[in-house]
């Protein structure tokens, strides 16, 4: 079991920004694909985005061109930058680690960081 302690969840205004950050052991910061998925109250699981080994990224067409994702090989992490938060974007937010080789499977997820979003 990998341990992932995901941190920079919070209440911003419509406009507003956060960064979420995700710790992780180094081994999986460099050797997986990650990403980060996120579930609102009745909703279903949406993937946001993800980051290849090869630093090739994949974003929800929701939140393409207001988040940012990258990874910190000096403090292994995994971060996204969010820009221009709507009261859409709240959700509980989820680091992924993926299975090795692809980015189709998840092997394991964190517990989340709740961001709220006001209009």
């Amino acid at each position: 079991q990998v341990q992932l302690v995901e941190s920079g969840g919070g209440s911003v205004q419509a406009g507003g920004s956060l960064t979420l950050s995700c710790a992780a052991p180094e081994y999986v910061v460099r050797s997986r694909c990650m990403g980060w998925f996120r579930q609102a109250l009745g909703k279903e699981r949406e993937g946001v985005a993800i980051l290849t080994i090869g630093n090739t990224t994949q974003y929800l067409d929701a939140v393409k061109g207001r988040f940012t994702i990258s990874r910190d090989n000096t403090k292994n992490t995994l971060d996204l930058q969010m820009n221009s938060l709507k009261p859409d974007d709240t959700a509980m937010y989820h680091c992924a680690i993926y299975a090795l080789g692809g980015c189709d499977t998840i092997a394991w997820g964190g517990q989340g960081t709740q961001v709220t979003v006001s209009s």
